[in-house]
């Protein structure tokens, strides 16, 4: 049983059955580009693709016969027949649908021996700060260019020239970064081969979900791990905040996490018994990561235990009272946080002194 409206080929895959498809993404409308999915419906003349028609009641769809299967073959060594054979080298290995569909369909390999192999020589565009684009791997499926139309909103790309010099271009063919693509990635994680590709590209051993720390709007996404690195980061499709999308900040600005100059603990000057506080720890050694709060004695930062932190922040604001004491949430905290705070500081401090620094 299949909803109403829905095509052969969302119906077959709900039904567990195997169409192959290129051009397909159920993020983006169809447009049956790549002819792959061409399947033979009785009581029609000619193949449909499975990505544009609409099933109706009693409609009989044969997905997997002769016929069907040379027609597939055919389109696939067509496809192959201009693309850059350097796979091994190429980051998408494994993950290239083009190659799962080269193991699915398979290709007739006298017939493709005498096509014409018309290799591209393209430029690569790196111009963009955190992905390049490879026309000589783009299959133009038009994934990237519904991306940026429909879920983007930019409009940054689109199909330029005709025949064979068909290809997906900027405005004036110009570089990434002098367009005005605003460098989301939304196109990047939804190209099906090697096309579009981030700058540092490692697979992770793990993935760890949780929420992009960068403003209040609180996106799910998963980080993906290898040792203690984080290499790459992925919108939750299961968040009813992003439902899998993320900015340029979420998904490329993670680099933070892992920096030596980064600073992971509260700062704090000495006053009173913490001028000479015990069991303090000298920093001494470079490079030795920092485990508990600092404190400044005689011009040079100091650990301190958690415990003498908490209480010297309450001693501190135990001598303030009402309008004397002002507070500063951060963008960065989710909306509840922020919430919070405001209501910590209205009920428990007393004063409506509260920003964001947002408004700064």
């Amino acid at each position: 049983m299949a909803d109403e409206g829905a095509t052969v080929l969302t119906a077959a895959q709900d039904a567990g059955i195997y169409i192959p498809a290129l051009c397909h993404c159920p993020d983006v409308s169809s447009q049956g580009v790549c002819r792959l999915c061409l399947v033979r419906i009785e009581g029609r003349r000619r193949p449909e693709p499975a990505c544009r028609t609409i099933i109706e009641e009693g409609m009989v769809v044969f997905t997997d016969d002769p016929e069907i299967e040379r027609l597939r073959r055919v389109i696939l060594e067509l496809i192959l027949s201009d693309h850059d054979f350097n796979c091994l080298l190429c980051p998408k290995s494994g993950q290239c649908r083009l190659q799962e569909l080269v193991n699915r369909i398979g290709f007739d390999e006298h017939r493709f021996s005498r096509l014409e192999h018309t290799a591209k020589d393209l430029p690569i565009d790196t111009s963009n700060p955190f992905f390049d684009f490879n026309p000589n791997k783009c299959v133009q499926c038009t994934i990237c260019v519904r991306t940026c139309h429909e879920i983007a909103g930019i409009d940054a790309i689109d199909m330029a020239y005709r025949s064979d010099n068909l290809r997906v271009s900027t405005f004036a063919n110009k570089p990434l970064k002098d367009s005005v693509c605003v460098s989301c990635g939304e196109c990047m994680e939804r190209c099906p081969v090697g096309a579009l590709i981030p700058k540092k590209f490692k697979h992770p051993t793990r993935e760890v979900k949780t929420t992009c720390p960068y403003c209040g709007v609180g996106c799910g996404l998963y980080l993906g791990i290898r040792g203690n690195t984080i290499v790459r980061a992925r919108g939750d499709d299961e968040s009813p905040v992003n439902h899998g999308g993320l900015c340029v900040r979420g998904r490329f600005g993670y680099d933070f996490v892992n920096s030596p100059d980064r600073l992971s603990l509260p700062l704090m000057r000495a006053y009173d018994e913490y001028a000479q506080p015990s069991s303090v720890v000298e920093m001494n050694e470079e490079g030795r990561p920092i485990t508990l709060p600092l404190v400044k004695r005689e011009g040079k930062f100091v650990e301190i235990t958690w415990d003498q932190a908490i209480r010297y922040v309450a001693s501190s604001l135990a001598h303030y009272k009402g309008d004397e004491i002002a507070a500063i949430s951060s963008a960065r905290c989710t909306n509840e946080e922020n919430y919070l705070f405001q209501k910590f500081t209205r009920v428990a401090l007393e004063t409506n002194n509260i920003d964001h620094c947002a408004r700064l």
